[in-house]
């Protein structure tokens, strides 16, 4: 009797900390991807008269893109560092710093003077600030995932890690609904400071994150780990390979998952950038755009969650594959959709590309990429996949994008062409890998 009330105590305990740790994740990649992706939609409406107005709207539109792209090339710098320390130290601590450095860089974008102001230097801070962004958001991710995933660690690991992939689309959702609100007031007072208020609200979630993160406990996985080596050696942790060493030694797992997910992210850039700006110059209102994705973004939260549930049954490949199969599909009349000029069609587009298509590459892959990586250097394996899958899928398709646009002559079907031969090349790179899903967590190599 005695032996059993304590057992059901230790799992009411255990189911409740569980909670605690997924929405600890959960909420705080909604803070870092509410910064991260506020800044690809005011990259497309607003950096370019501000930041660039020395330029034409169209080469202002290339640059401020290439601004964006700054910070996607500074995440694999920050899940390296962060992943080496998060693999040797610990998940949490690291956490608690990706997302100070995130709040602050977000809080000081909105405090940037504009280019009439200081001319160059405005854009020089705003790149110094992005890349901060990179950073923080390149060692975020990996260890929001491990804690979700590995405090779990059997079935409906997939589901339990995707509510830190579901961070995304409701950071995006809000970034989208502040600047959609503040995008209604006069065009002047929108450029000169309106579009600063989203930034500058950094401070305020950063301040209910950090409290909400801090009462979490370490992941059980690594303190298991960190034990056994005790164990074996007393001085194991000063002799152990760097985990970045451990995993650049066998690249493969590393490879095939940055090659197989970077579609998932360049279709997601796709429309948090090209397409926002393609909708509401083709005869919506710019709000009416940031709305319409605004739904997506709702739609996709759930969407999300479901797939990733999915994959815990069938398998994380197949879902993932079924996404790409369907963008490819639906890509042309998607883009027809948000040219329509008619906000119901254009929501519909939206909802299509990102709140079905990409949420299903993007629901399982959380557990997908952490699951390819053994404990001792898993932090440091997932940040390098997902931060790489960033680079390759999302740094320059902004710029790629706007630029096929151009030599088109406006027309779309260059951007329908590079986006599918993306998809492709991802589902080939993912038919590739190895079912993952029923893989054993404690593993400890790579």
């Amino acid at each position: 009797m005695t032996v059993t009330a304590s057992a059901d105590i230790t799992a009411a305990q255990r189911k409740k900390e569980v909670r605690r740790v997924v929405l600890s994740s959960y909420l705080g990649s909604t803070i870092e991807f509410y910064d991260f992706l506020l800044y690809a939609t005011a990259a497309a409406i607003v950096f370019a008269p501000v930041f660039f107005s020395d330029l034409s709207p169209l080469a202002g539109t290339i640059a401020s893109m290439g601004t964006f792209a700054a910070g996607y090339l500074a995440r694999p710098f920050g899940g390296v560092v962060f992943g080496h320390f998060g693999d040797r130290y610990g998940r949490k601590s690291m956490l608690l710093i990706s997302m100070t450095v995130m709040g602050v860089a977000s809080f000081l974008i909105g405090l940037v003077p504009p280019a009439s102001a200081i001319g160059s230097w405005a854009a020089i801070i705003l790149v110094l600030l992005r890349v901060c962004q990179g950073i923080a958001v390149g060692g975020e991710w990996g260890g929001a995932a491990l804690m979700s995933l590995e405090h779990v660690g059997g079935r409906g690991r997939g589901f339990a890690a995707s509510f830190t992939n579901a961070g995304a689309p409701t950071g995006s959702l809000l970034g989208t609904l502040a600047l959609a609100l503040v995008a209604l007031l006069p065009e002047d007072d929108f450029l000169s400071w309106g579009w600063r208020i989203p930034f500058l609200l950094s401070a305020v979630m950063l301040a209910v994150g950090l409290f909400v993160r801090a009462r979490v406990s370490e992941s059980p996985l690594f303190r298991e780990a960190m034990a056994k080596q005790s164990e074996v050696d007393a001085t194991a942790v000063d002799r152990r390979t760097p985990p970045i060493l451990s995993i650049l030694r066998r690249p493969r797992n590393l490879l095939l998952v940055a090659l197989g997910c970077m579609a998932s992210f360049g279709i997601q850039t796709m429309f948090t950038t090209f397409a926002i700006g393609y909708a509401s110059h083709s005869g919506v209102t710019r709000s009416q755009a940031l709305l319409a994705f605004a739904v997506c973004q709702f739609v996709a939260i759930f969407t999300l969650l479901g797939f990733a549930r999915l994959s815990d049954r069938v398998g994380r490949r197949p879902v993932m594959l079924f996404g790409l199969g369907a963008f490819v599909v639906l890509i042309v009349p998607i883009l027809a959709l948000l040219s329509s000029g008619n906000v119901a069609l254009v929501t519909l587009g939206f909802v299509l590309g990102f709140g079905v298509c990409q949420s299903a590459t993007y629901g399982p892959m959380a557990a997908y990429i952490a699951e390819q990586f053994g404990t001792a250097a898993r932090y440091t394996g997932a940040s390098l996949g997902y931060q790489g899958a960033t680079l390759l899928g999302a740094g320059f398709t902004p710029v790629i994008l706007a630029s096929l646009q151009a030599a088109a002559g406006g027309g779309t079907g260059l951007v329908a062409a590079f986006m599918i031969g993306l998809a492709v090349l991802s589902a080939v790179f993912i038919l590739l890998a190895k079912e993952s899903k029923d893989r054993d967590l404690s593993t400890y190599e790579h």
